[in-house]
C-alpha cells in the first residue's frame, strides 16, 4: 500500500507492488531471523549485506554456514547452488532423472535441505491467511505485521507442536530471499578479503563438497 513516487521502487519482478522479506529458518520450522520492509525491487544480495551490517542483524554461528538460493552469490558462510544446473526437486523426480555429475548431485542435496524454507512459508501462509491479500494498512504496519506473525509462529511451534497446519504448495522458484543453517567443516577465523577473493574461495569450497559427495555416491 504505497503511493506516489515510491510505487516504482516497490514494484517487483512480476510487476506487483510488494515488500521484499528476507528470512532465515532452522530445520524445526522456526524462524531464526526476519527482515521486512525493503522495496520489492531490491536485490537479494543488498538485503543480505544489510542484515550483516545491522547492530541487531543476522549472525552466523561459529563453525556453521547458511544454505541460500541462487538469488544470492556464493560466498563464505553462505553456500549457494550451482547456477545453470538442475536444481529443483521436481527436476530429479521420476525414473532416469538421477544426478549425472557432481554439480547435479550437489544441487539435489542442497535443494532437499533448503526445501524447509518453502515448507515454513507454506505453514506460515496457511496459518496467517491475511497474507493472501494486501491488507489496507499503512506500509509500516504491513512490514511490522510480518514480524509479529513470525513471532507468533515461533511461539506456536515451541508450545503447540501438535498444532499442525497443512503445508500450502509453494513455487520453489518464487522464493529468493531465504536462508537455512547447516554445519561447516572448518571453523573459519575472520579474514579480510576482497569480494572477488571471498567468492573464489567459496567456489573452491563448494567444489570440494560436491567432489566428496560424488566420490562417496559412486
Amino acid at each position: 500500500m504505497v503511493r506516489g513516487r515510491d510505487v516504482s521502487s516497490y514494484r517487483d519482478r512480476n510487476g506487483n507492488i510488494s515488500q521484499n522479506v528476507l528470512a532465515a529458518c532452522n530445520f524445526d520450522l522456526e524462524f531464526m531471523y526476519v527482515l521486512s520492509g525493503w522495496e520489492g525491487s531490491t536485490h537479494d544480495s543488498k538485503l543480505l549485506n544489510d542484515v550483516l551490517t545491522r547492530r541487531n542483524g543476522l549472525k552466523v554461528p561459529q563453525g556453521k554456514y547458511f544454505l541460500v538460493d541462487c538469488g544470492f552469490p556464493n560466498r563464505r558462510k553462505f553456500l549457494a547452488p550451482y547456477r545453470g544446473v538442475r536444481y529443483h526437486l521436481q527436476d530429479f523426480a521420476g525414473h532416469g532423472n538421477d544426478p549425472e555429475n557432481e554439480k547435479e548431485l550437489f544441487n539435489l542435496r542442497h535443494a532437499s535441505l533448503r526445501n524447509v524454507i518453502e515448507r515454513i512459508f507454506g505453514v506460515f501462509k496457511s496459518r496467517f491467511t491475511i497474507f493472501k491479500s494486501a491488507p489496507p494498512f499503512p506500509f509500516k504496519a504491513q512490514a511490522e505485521l510480518v514480524l509479529a506473525c513470525a513471532t507468533l509462529h515461533n511461539f506456536l511451534r515451541k508450545e503447540c507442536r501438535s498444532d499442525e497446519f497443512p503445508v500450502e504448495p509453494t513455487d520453489e522458484s518464487s522464493s529468493s530471499s531465504s536462508v537455512l543453517p547447516n554445519h561447516e567443516d572448518n571453523n573459519y577465523e575472520p579474514i579480510v578479503q576482497t569480494q572477488e577473493q571471498e567468492r573464489e574461495d567459496a567456489n573452491l569450497w563448494r567444489t570440494s563438497i560436491g567432489s566428496d559427495m560424488w566420490r562417496n555416491a559412486t
